[in-house]
């Protein structure tokens, strides 16, 4: 086999070897351990800290529910997104260079092709460094001056839910919606929306029924349980499963602890968001020989998640968000 026949065959293997990561990687975003469902209007924003969560949850990644903030409030996070080199300006350099190589092997090229393109891919690499360094430094000087302009008249909150006085009812911690001085800045104020025992109650509940019916592969069920959007996410993940021939077995759920991050009404709408650390016998087995792929059906695993319940007149709870603490 020539040169250039062998430098074909290993850029259409690199580049098969890209797809199929790229879909690998959207596949494990919609398994077990995403962040999907809404939260109305808080949907895109983080969830305060709790006792259970200590770190704050990041946005839910997957939603039916447009991202509506001013292009403002949005540019911090947009910005955190493009930063870093493979992401900016350098990225796209390297992705066209790489792509320009890749181009010129198929097109016969050969390995001389090869050697030309590495090159031109180091200078494009030095070029796309020094102008990322040159764009930072331009950010740096304008961002600066108004930052510290601002520093001794930017406003405090003095009011966080989550780090309330704290009292116990059942396996949850309640807020007291008090408004400590020392309520850390970066979690957004809430309505406080009262919650009683019943409510509470109501989510531990929840959270067994929610497993169970998941387990059960109980689509019925799982519409009485959570909401419609949450019903597509659930039956995408079961599906999922029931096509790599598994199941997905989980039993003996037991609250550990949980605390209310924040809840709050949106017009007919009440939400309430719960940190939810709790066990649970959940492993994956094969449909066919019911045989064991992951888990262990005797040692209960420890899992914390954040849920959002969503009522609506005043009706039942209904799940209608998972995420995952940072």
């Amino acid at each position: 086999m020539s040169r250039s026949r062998r430098a074909k065959i290993l850029a259409m293997f690199t580049g098969l070897i890209v797809a199929f990561s790229m879909v690998s990687l959207d596949y494990a975003e919609a398994r077990r351990g995403g962040s999907f469902g809404s939260r109305g209007a808080r949907t895109h924003q983080n969830v305060p800290a709790t006792r259970t969560a200590p770190s704050q949850a990041a946005p839910v990644k997957r939603s039916m529910t447009p991202n509506t903030a001013p292009n403002a409030a949005r540019q911090p996070s947009a910005a955190q997104q493009r930063s870093g080199f493979m992401n900016g300006l350098g990225g796209s350099l390297l992705r066209g260079l790489l792509l320009g190589g890749l181009i010129g092997l198929l097109l016969g090229q050969g390995l001389g092709g090869l050697a030309g393109f590495l090159g031109l891919l180091l200078q494009g690499l030095l070029i796309a460094a020094v102008v990322m360094l040159a764009l930072r430094f331009f950010r740096g000087q304008k961002t600066q001056q108004p930052a510290m302009a601002g520093a001794g008249n930017a406003p405090r909150d003095t009011g966080s839910e989550a780090h309330s006085g704290m009292g116990k009812a059942g396996g949850f911690t309640i807020p007291s919606f008090g408004s400590p001085a020392d309520a850390p800045r970066s979690q957004p104020l809430s309505s406080g929306l009262a919650l009683e025992q019943a409510d509470l109650s109501r989510f531990e509940a929840l959270l067994s029924e929610v497993q169970n019916a998941f387990a059960r592969e109980d689509h019925d069920a799982l519409r009485q349980l959570v909401t419609p959007e949450m019903v597509s996410y659930l039956s995408e993940e079961l599906a999922q499963n029931a096509h790599r021939g598994l199941h997905n077995e989980v039993s003996d759920v037991k609250l550990l602890e949980a605390d209310i991050a924040e809840s709050w009404s949106e017009g007919a709408r009440d939400y309430a968001t719960a940190a939810l650390r709790y066990e649970a016998l959940d492993v994956m087995r094969d449909r066919a020989t019911g045989k064991i792929v992951e888990g262990d059906a005797d040692a209960p695993s420890q899992t914390t998640e954040i849920w959002t319940f969503v009522r609506e007149n005043g009706g039942d709870w209904k799940l209608s968000a998972i995420q995952q603490p940072n």
